[in-house]
């Protein structure tokens, strides 16, 4: 019989999965109906919308796990993330760049759903990485 902290674990890796398959359908299963994106209520719909745009500059966009971490409540990761510009990300036209960026995030889980996530990755090295220089 699993432990309840390898039940989180593997619920992340499956939401880990949809992800990276870019399956936003299948993301959107994982949230409560009442969640919570860095303080800020969302929708379910609005959570995953966030992310095509991104998926669309860099159709192979990729989390990789570097550290997980796992209390009775809570999933906390560390992230390599990377990905190649192909499409328009934030005005910036396609350069063919390959980027890693970092990403950090906190997972509240309750019944088997994300209720709070509060998430913080570095866009200013992405954007730095295909062209744009920072602000000063």
């Amino acid at each position: 019989m699993e432990s309840h902290l390898e039940q989180l674990r593997s619920l992340y890796l499956d939401y880990l999965k949809a992800c990276n398959d870019h399956d936003f359908d299948r993301m959107s299963t994982f949230y409560a109906p009442s969640i919570q994106i860095n303080d800020a209520p969302m929708e379910t719909h609005a959570v995953t919308a966030q992310f095509a745009p991104l998926i669309e500059a860099f159709p192979d966009w990729r989390w990789t796990v570097r550290n997980m971490v796992i209390d009775a409540e809570h999933i906390a990761l560390s992230f390599s993330v990377s990905g190649t510009h192909r499409g328009t990300f934030e005005g910036i036209e396609a350069t063919g760049r390959r980027v890693t960026i970092s990403e950090f995030t906190i997972y509240r889980v309750e019944d088997d759903k994300f209720t709070h996530v509060w998430d913080l990755a570095d866009f200013a090295s992405l954007k730095e990485q295909i062209g744009q220089p920072p602000l000063s």
